[in-house]
């Protein structure tokens, strides 16, 4: 997304929002950036899985220590034991073998997933082992800077949402996603921005 439209998606925002423009004003100097390399940011979002910011980052930087080349036979070079050193599960290690195996061998259409719908690349996504739909959406999020995701799963999302709109009071579903039809056609950006009340550091898969 263009620094152009990402200005133009927080004064809309901010415009129906006023929760939205106080997070703008606490944050104002970050926006989503993307990496533009889908491997890098799957193996990023694997790593990220069901964890805390804080310890997909410590974990994230030991990994980058060991593979600096992220490429897949990079990754695969590296080896099951030396993954697990930084600090993965056997279950990721095993994820991010089997997509640096996709990758490698071209099994994946990397090509077509920009000019496709979100939920075309996340159906696409879904089918590889490891990959659910909270890492596919992290994916159109933060490698095809899709504007307008809402990862209803993401429990930042939730804890965010039960802070600042219901007074810590745990919100469903429902009401996460009747309160986000405010946030449309930017949802992806009144999330980061949630994300960045609860965790200043900026998350970049």
């Amino acid at each position: 997304m263009s620094p152009v439209y990402w200005e133009r998606a927080k004064r809309q925002l901010a415009q129906k929002d006023p929760m939205m423009a106080a997070l703008f004003k606490a944050f104002p100097r970050i926006s989503l950036e993307s990496r533009g390399e889908p491997f890098f940011t799957l193996v990023r979002s694997i790593v990220g899985q069901q964890i805390s910011v804080k310890a997909a980052e410590s974990i994230w930087n030991r990994v980058a220590v060991l593979v600096p080349d992220m490429r897949p036979s990079m990754m695969l070079n590296a080896g099951e034991f030396q993954l697990r050193a930084c600090g993965l599960s056997g279950r990721k290690i095993e994820y991010i073998i089997h997509l640096s195996q996709l990758f490698q061998e071209g099994s994946l259409c990397i090509a077509n997933w920009q000019y496709m719908p979100d939920e075309e690349v996340v159906a696409d996504l879904v089918r590889v082992k490891g990959i659910g739909r909270w890492t596919a959406e992290m994916f159109l999020m933060f490698n095809l800077l899709r504007p307008d995701v809402l990862p209803i799963d993401d429990l930042g999302l939730q804890k965010a949402v039960s802070h600042y709109y219901f007074f810590g009071e745990a919100v469903s579903r429902e009401g996460l996603r009747d309160l986000a039809e405010t946030w449309r056609p930017w949802r992806s950006v009144a999330t980061w921005y949630l994300w960045r009340g609860l965790e200043p550091m900026p998350v970049a898969y």
